[in-house]
């Protein structure tokens, strides 16, 4: 393997090691908002799949990386779709009710 592809593991070990870590050490009241918040950097992975798979078409083997890209790009969506699905519902929880006349 060439030497960027051993960076590229190393960032990807580095970067999932201090991410649990920080989401661990976030207290449970907070990770809804967080969440919220991360939907929005969702949409910068979507372009990076999106980016990695028009890259990987142009290489030695395009079905591996159309497979691995249209898989990337897939979760990607899932994961900003059923974002806001819950964002949205915890908003709901905070709006005013509707007053019913009997």
């Amino acid at each position: 393997m060439a030497l960027i592809q051993y960076v590229l593991i190393g960032v990807f070990v580095v970067s999932t090691v201090v991410g649990y870590l920080l989401i661990h050490n976030v207290p449970s009241r907070l990770h809804t908002p967080l969440m919220s918040g991360m939907n929005a950097l969702s949409g910068v992975t979507i372009l990076g799949a999106l980016l990695a798979t028009a890259t990987a078409l142009s290489s030695n083997n395009p079905v591996v990386g159309y497979i691995f890209g249209s898989l990337a790009i897939i979760l990607a969506m899932i994961n900003v779709a059923g974002g806001f699905s819950v964002t949205n519902r915890m908003l709901k929880m905070f709006g005013r009710k509707k007053e019913t006349d009997e």
